[in-house]
């Protein structure tokens, strides 16, 4: 089973973050988009109860029908702090995803990789400790200034960090739709992770891995006893 330290403070988990960011992959494309196994990812709390819910799912990429989904329900282990949000929802995850028997070859996240304020979100944490090609695709613009991109489906525009980088795209798509924030995660280019969010999201704002993973964990949330 892949496991994750849960650090003791918050100094650790910054430090834990320094070391594996020499660990994220940018060189490679990563698998074509429509083809294989994809896999989503998504978590939800219950804080009165101190319980986070993740959902893994696995998608066909060429016809987008699920093929396997897993669930994992457990106690929050680190408390909320911005930046550091792996942390709290980097267990469940990864419980979910070796719940599951089929090995999928993409891990999209509803969050951030490199558009992240030390550079280094859940979907480059995910694809360091997993060793899997993954991608983040978010719903809310985070630390980073943009233009917005045009108004048809695959428009984009460049996520810009502070000191200039560019560290994702916001990608429109849907037509007049908001924009989505992807950014690179692990074994995978900035092109062919934007490829891929537009081959999982043919009819809707939000990639159909994340649509599946978000009512999936929802639920298993509200079941869990």
């Amino acid at each position: 089973m892949t496991s994750v330290k849960t650090p003791a403070d918050e100094a650790e988990a910054r430090a834990i973050q320094d070391e594996l960011r020499h660990h994220v992959v940018l060189d490679e494309p990563g698998p074509p988009p429509g083809r294989g196994l994809v896999a989503g990812v998504d978590v939800a709390y219950d804080d009165t109860r101190d319980l986070v819910a993740a959902a893994a799912v696995v998608l066909d990429a060429a016809t987008l029908e699920v093929v396997e989904e897993a669930t994992a329900v457990g106690h929050v282990s680190f408390p909320y702090v911005p930046g550091l949000l792996a942390f709290r929802e980097l267990p469940t995850v990864l419980a979910a995803l070796d719940a599951l028997t089929a090995e999928p070859g993409l891990v999209v996240c509803d969050g951030y990789g490199l558009a992240h304020p030390r550079g280094f979100g859940l979907a480059c944490h995910l694809g360091v400790v997993t060793g899997l090609p993954s991608i983040g695709v978010a719903k809310n613009p985070f630390t980073f200034t943009y233009e917005e991109p045009g108004t048809r489906r695959g428009d984009a525009s460049t996520l810009v960090a502070a000191d200039g980088a560019e560290v994702g795209r916001a990608l429109r798509t849907q037509d007049a739709i908001k924009p989505v924030y992807v950014s690179v995660g692990h074994r995978v280019s900035l092109d062919n992770a934007c490829a891929h969010a537009l081959a999982l999201s043919p009819r809707f704002r939000i990639p159909e891995t994340t649509r599946h993973a978000d009512s999936l964990c929802r639920r298993a949330l509200r079941e869990a006893s």
